[in-house]
């Protein structure tokens, strides 16, 4: 999981601007070498001409290795090597005087594709949580969460993917502001988040709903590994030590979690998701709760199951 404040995002968007720019002007010296048969950089035979040219300067620096534990820095680097790999071969060919097959081209532009595939999701990806993340705990922001929600809402209908979703709301967390200040507050919201970040897989979610609640979301149904994945993250949570000046401060978190039904709108598993939630504060908190259809006649946790 990336770690990465606003400015180093900032800093990181600017650098893969530069990077694209880079690699677009390597591309057209390139074709203008093999249309025009013009001169081109004798280094670009080299083997290692894709760590030489400035696109795999950067890619290879220190500062970009910041990016390693993003799941498609790695490939981006596999593509970047092959597209210089073929583009050894077209120069190979254009050197000898051999015409370039268009299957050999064409290998060539389909790899530059996927390089460029990769390079743009990278980008869009930094721009997410730049833009679309909440500025204290690095969860995603409810700004954009029910577009999320909807594109699994569609994955689940059509029986791709099943889907659980929680909502999560951290125990007497008024106490915690109360007795240590909302400074303390803060930190506990931000090791928490943290926490959570680290456990869920790549693919799974949490938002910041709003104060201390949140919503996760976990690519299993209920009734398998999701109900299993929530417990881990609830128990965890009460395993937490927030280091504080004013002393180590605990939390426990209450879950309420239903399933993303295909038969309902977003909206209405939310509120089967919050109902749930509402039954697992009344258990005593510290406590998961699963949404079962006796709950619809319940209110939610509106005002004092939320504390």
């Amino acid at each position: 999981m990336l770690r990465l404040n606003q400015d180093e995002l900032r800093s990181f968007l600017t650098q893969i601007d530069q990077a694209i720019y880079n690699h677009n002007q390597w591309h057209e010296c390139l074709i203008r070498a093999l249309i025009c048969h013009l001169p081109y950089d004798r280094r670009e035979m080299h083997r290692n001409a894709h760590r030489d040219c400035l696109f795999g300067q950067w890619y290879y620096s220190p500062a970009a290795q910041k990016l390693k534990d993003h799941p498609g820095f790695e490939a981006l680097g596999i593509e970047h090597e092959n597209v210089h790999m073929l583009a050894v071969d077209l120069l190979q060919m254009e050197g000898s005087g051999t015409d370039i097959h268009i299957l050999e081209f064409e290998k060539f532009t389909n790899a530059l594709g996927s390089m460029r595939l990769q390079l743009q999701t990278l980008k869009r990806e930094m721009e997410d949580m730049l833009y679309n993340r909440d500025s204290l705990t690095r969860a995603y922001s409810r700004i954009g969460m029910l577009t999320k929600l909807r594109e699994l809402h569609e994955l689940v209908k059509r029986g791709i993917q099943s889907c659980s979703i929680a909502m999560m709301d951290l125990d007497h967390f008024k106490e915690v502001n109360d007795t240590f200040g909302h400074a303390a507050g803060d930190k506990v919201l931000v090791s928490i988040t943290h926490y959570i970040l680290e456990d869920l897989r790549p693919y799974d979610r949490i938002f910041r709903y709003g104060g201390e609640e949140f919503l996760v979301t976990v690519l299993h149904p209920v009734t398998d590994n999701g109900l299993d994945a929530i417990e881990r993250l609830r128990t965890g949570i009460s395993e937490q030590r927030v280091e504080f000046e004013g002393g180590d401060i605990w939390v426990t978190a209450s879950f309420g979690v239903a399933e993303l039904d295909p038969e309902v709108p977003v909206e209405q598993s939310i509120e089967r998701a919050d109902k749930a939630l509402y039954a697992a504060k009344a258990a005593g908190r510290n406590h998961t709760a699963v949404w079962e259809p006796s709950m619809e006649a319940g209110s939610g946790h509106q005002g004092s199951a939320a504390a």
